[in-house]
């Protein structure tokens, strides 16, 4: 198979799907890789690279997408790229498709089969580590008297206290977020809705860090005395209610900061929006927000070289099995299928945007096999199934 390595197009995002390193194996397995011009160049990795572990440098993405059995890349796929898409062939990406049905609706017109990257990883992927450890440092930068925070040290200085951070989410976002504010000398308080996980955390740093259940009372108790908040927090789609809502942002001093790492759209802060790298903060009620989206891209390299080491078996054995055969041997990708040859196969994306579904192990003829077990994706749950499939 011919496999390809998008330019990522999305603003501000300079990480690469697949590195050298990764071609050298893909290589090595008999296969053809084409990777698009200065598709690395961002993250480190100039086309010289590619050319020296064998791949193929392809000037256009419309070369690309015309010639390529599988497309890949980091984040989702964008309006320029929908009319480049054939029948049959297999695109691999963060789609996030619960929340971007135009998205999808031009994945299903275009007969492809998908996978989302984003519901694949057994063990979390490294971007969530990348967001939460990033992420604190650009809270940090927030906080700092010349973009507009109220100028706090994060570990105080003699006769000056530290700051007071609140984390909410205690996944792999949130717990990358503590490692690097509670390293720099931070109060911490760590609120979930997991309580073992609490109190593992709890174990972890030495009864050093202080935790919560996670409820907006809880919360409004807390955002007086904080001075930054890190929402890690995950929301559900279809939820309309809020974990911090714009009024309560007057309970925090003018000049606190606010750091959605999971910018969810809708998602559990009112007042957060996206906002992209060359321009990442704004104020709502004195409170300042950092809402970059792909806060993952402004560390291309580290991130790159992490994500594409996590993504190769996976590409590898799409590649090398077919996609019947990687659904068989790993539910973590096969709960990852989107859409396949014009079916909606990802079960958050029916209930969200009320979408027919029918279930990969369905569509792919395998369910009667042995397969691979993974938990759902979401706790989302859609019993809206295609009718005489």
């Amino acid at each position: 198979m011919i496999y390809g390595i998008l330019k990522d197009i999305k603003e501000g995002e300079n990480r690469v799907i697949s590195t050298p390193a990764e071609v050298k194996s893909i290589v090595a397995a008999g296969h053809e890789v084409w990777a698009q011009h200065d598709c690395g160049k961002a993250a480190g990795f100039p086309d010289e690279k590619y050319v020296a572990a064998g791949a193929k440098i392809v000037a256009t993405a419309e070369e690309m997408w015309a010639g390529c059995d599988m497309v890949a890349k980091v984040k989702e796929f964008t309006p320029a790229e929908y009319p480049l898409i054939r029948k049959d062939q297999i695109i691999l990406g963060c789609i996030h498709p619960a929340g971007h049905p135009e998205e999808v609706d031009a994945l299903l017109k275009s007969g492809c089969i998908a996978f989302t990257a984003e519901d694949a990883h057994r063990y979390g992927s490294p971007n969530c580590e990348a967001a939460g450890k990033q992420g604190a440092l650009f809270g940090l930068e927030s906080m700092l008297s010349i973009n507009g925070g109220k100028g706090k040290y994060v570990g105080g200085f003699a006769g000056a206290p530290r700051m007071n951070v609140l984390i909410l989410g205690a996944g792999l976002v949130g717990r990358g977020a503590l490692e690097v504010l509670f390293a720099l000398g931070a109060n911490c308080t760590v609120m979930d809705i997991n309580v073992g996980l609490l109190r593992t955390l709890l174990s972890q740093y030495g009864s050093k860090i202080n935790t919560a259940l996670c409820n907006k009372e809880a919360i409004a108790e807390l955002l007086p005395q904080t001075d930054m908040v890190l929402n890690c927090v995950k929301w559900d789609k279809k939820r309309t209610d809020f974990l911090i809502d714009k009024e309560m942002l007057k309970l925090m001093e003018p000049g606190s900061v606010l750091v959605d790492i999971s910018n969810d759209d809708p998602g559990a802060i009112e007042s957060s929006h996206e906002t992209h790298h060359d321009n990442p903060r704004y104020v709502v009620n004195g409170v300042v927000h950092y809402c970059v989206s792909n806060i993952p891209g402004a560390v291309a390299n580290s991130t790159s070289v992490a994500y594409a080491a996590e993504m190769l078996p996976m590409i590898l054995s799409i590649l090398n099995d077919g996609v019947a055969e990687c659904c068989v041997k790993d539910g973590f990708y096969r709960r990852s299928l989107t859409v396949y040859k014009g079916y909606l196969t990802h079960e958050e994306t029916s209930a969200i945007q009320n979408k027919p579904w029918i279930r990969p192990e369905d569509i792919l003829g395998i369910a009667e096999r042995r397969l691979d077990p993974a938990p759902p994706a979401t706790v989302t749950r859609s019993n809206l199934f295609y009718q005489n499939v």
